[in-house]
C-alpha cells in the first residue's frame, strides 16, 4: 500500500482504507475496546504508514474523552509513591488511559496550579495520592463532578470516591507483631495525617488487646521524611527508659530510625526492633533488612482505575469507599525482646 503523508489524514480515512468502522480505529488508537489482534495489527499498519496522529486536545473540545488521568502525588523523594505510579500507570494502559504525574511538594498552591493545568489540557480524571492540602479545591471538583479518586488515603467528611488501604489494622497488626516478640515499651514516629492518625489508633488498640497501658511520650508526630524520622526517633531513644521497639509510620520514617539507633550505637534488632510501613524498595536496601507492613499496591491502582474509568466512561455518580487489607512482612529489623 503506498499513500502520501498530508495534514489532511483523518480518522475516517483510516477506517476506509482499513475497511473496519471508526470505532474501531479508536479503540486501537487508544488501546482500548474488544477487537482482534488480526484487526488490532491491520489497523495500526495503516496508522504508522500514513503518520497519522490524532488531535487529542480537538477530541476533547468536542465533548469526547482526553484518555488522560492526572495522578498528584505529595512527595516525589518517598519511593512508595514511585510504586503508586508505577501500577497506576499499568493499570492506566491496560484501561486504555495514560497518566500524568504531578508532584505538590505537599503544597497547596502547586496543587491548584497542577489542577488548573490539568483542566486547561481537558484531563478526563484526577487521581489524588495520599495527601490533599486544598481541601476547598477538592470540593470544588467534586461539586463540579470531575471525577476523582482518592488512593491511599480518604476523606470521611467529603463525598468522594477512595481506594485505600486498612490503616487501622495496618497499626494493629505491626504493633501485635512487635509484642508478640515480648516488647512492651513500643514507641511510635508518625506523621500528620489521616493515614498516619489511624495507624496510631491501630497501635493503641494493639496494646490494649494485648492488656498494656498507654504511655505518655511514646507517640511523636512529625514530618514523613528521613531526616525528620532521625530526629524524632532520637527523642525516643534518648529517654531515660527508652522503647525497645520502634514503630515507624511509613518506611522512610523507619529508615531513619535505624539511623538514629546506628549513630548510638545500638544494636537492631538486638537492642531495638524497628517496623515500617508501606513495604517499598527501602525495605531491602537498609541494614538490617527493615520488616514492614505491605499494602497490595497493584490490586489498589487496578481498582482505582476501575472506579475512575467507570465514572468517566459510563458517567457513574455513585460514591464508593473501599479498603483492602495490609499483610505484615517479617525481615531481620525486628527480633524478640531482650
Amino acid at each position: 500500500m503506498t499513500g502520501k503523508v498530508t495534514m489532511k489524514t483523518t480518522i475516517y480515512d483510516i477506517a476506509r482504507i482499513a475497511g473496519v468502522s471508526t470505532a474501531t480505529v479508536s479503540k486501537v488508537i487508544n488501546n482500548n475496546g474488544r477487537i482482534s489482534d488480526k484487526t488490532r495489527k491491520k489497523v495500526q499498519k495503516i496508522i504508522d504508514e500514513l503518520q497519522y496522529h490524532p488531535n487529542v486536545l480537538a477530541s476533547a473540545m468536542k465533548g469526547k474523552f482526553t484518555y488522560q488521568i492526572a495522578l498528584l502525588i505529595p512527595d516525589i523523594d518517598n519511593p512508595v509513591y514511585a510504586q503508586y505510579l508505577k501500577h497506576i500507570e499499568e493499570c492506566g494502559q491496560d484501561a486504555g488511559f495514560s497518566i500524568v504525574m504531578c508532584s505538590t511538594d505537599n503544597d497547596a498552591g502547586k496543587e491548584a496550579r497542577h489542577i488548573a493545568l490539568m483542566r486547561q489540557k481537558r484531563a478526563d480524571g484526577f487521581i489524588i495520592a495520599s495527601k490533599f492540602q486544598n481541601e476547598p479545591l477538592l470540593q470544588a471538583l467534586i461539586d463540579e463532578k470531575v471525577p476523582v479518586v482518592l488512593f491511599a488515603f480518604e476523606k470521611p467528611q467529603l463525598s468522594v470516591d477512595c481506594v485505600t488501604v486498612d490503616d487501622f489494622m495496618g497499626g494493629f497488626a505491626a504493633a501485635e507483631h512487635l509484642i508478640s516478640l515480648g516488647h512492651r515499651r513500643i514507641g511510635v514516629i508518625a506523621e500528620h495525617s489521616y493515614s498516619g492518625a489511624e495507624r496510631v489508633r491501630g497501635y493503641f488498640a494493639a496494646l490494649q488487646s494485648a492488656g498494656i497501658g498507654e504511655e505518655d511520650g511514646l507517640v511523636i508526630y512529625a514530618g514523613s521524611g528521613l531526616d525528620e524520622g532521625e530526629k524524632a526517633c532520637g527523642r525516643l531513644l534518648d529517654l531515660d527508659n527508652r522503647p525497645s521497639a520502634i514503630f515507624g509510620c511509613n518506611d522512610v520514617m523507619a529508615a531513619g530510625a535505624l539511623r538514629a539507633a546506628r549513630n548510638r550505637g545500638i544494636a537492631v534488632p538486638g537492642e531495638l526492633s524497628v517496623i515500617g510501613f508501606d513495604d517499598t524498595p527501602w525495605c531491602r536496601i537498609v541494614h538490617p533488612e527493615l520488616s514492614s507492613i505491605a499494602m497490595p499496591v497493584h490490586e489498589l491502582g487496578k481498582k482505582a482505575m476501575e472506579v475512575i474509568v467507570n465514572h468517566i466512561e459510563q458517567k457513574d455518580t455513585s460514591r464508593q469507599s473501599i479498603r483492602m487489607f495490609p499483610k505484615l512482612v517479617v525481615r531481620g529489623s525486628t527480633g524478640p525482646y531482650g
